[in-house]
């Protein structure tokens, strides 16, 4: 009989992660290595306070994966936003991503990235509640 468990320690986790890698590459070629490539950038304002941020990587399909882009509402509309995924989506180019992907909610920020170049392709009705949609975008870089 089967147990389910949490994972006691990092050979675990890296058991599980060396399977489906060895599986995924049996189905499709790998672009990059088996590393998780970080990718994270803060904003600061004249203060030294934090003001922005974006928190992602590269993964070994050269994927860019958006985790996280956030701005603090007193800089929101002035173009940091814009600069904060340039220079994040640049920094990917340069690791060799060939896409970028996020998910973002219909009530944070999905104007702001279909004005970036991003294209819908998905999304999830009425979650996290009704009215509101889950949404993921991707752009080809």
């Amino acid at each position: 009989m089967n147990t389910i468990e949490e994972c006691q320690n990092k050979d675990e986790i890296e058991k599980i992660i060396s399977e489906i890698n060895h599986y995924n590459d049996s189905q499709t070629e790998r672009v990059l290595p088996d590393v998780w490539i970080p990718i994270e950038l803060i904003a600061k304002n004249n203060k030294r306070e934090i003001v922005g941020g974006v928190i992602g990587g590269v993964g070994y399909y050269a994927g860019f994966m958006i985790k996280i882009l956030w701005v603090d509402e007193s800089e929101r509309k002035k173009g940091l936003g814009g600069k904060l995924l340039k220079q994040a989506e640049e920094i990917a180019i340069e690791k060799g991503a060939k896409l970028a992907i996020l998910e973002t909610f219909s009530f944070q920020a999905e104007g702001f990235y279909l004005k970036q170049g991003y294209e819908n392709f998905g999304k999830i009705e009425n979650f996290p509640k009704k009215g509101q949609n889950f949404l993921f975008l991707k752009k080809a870089l």
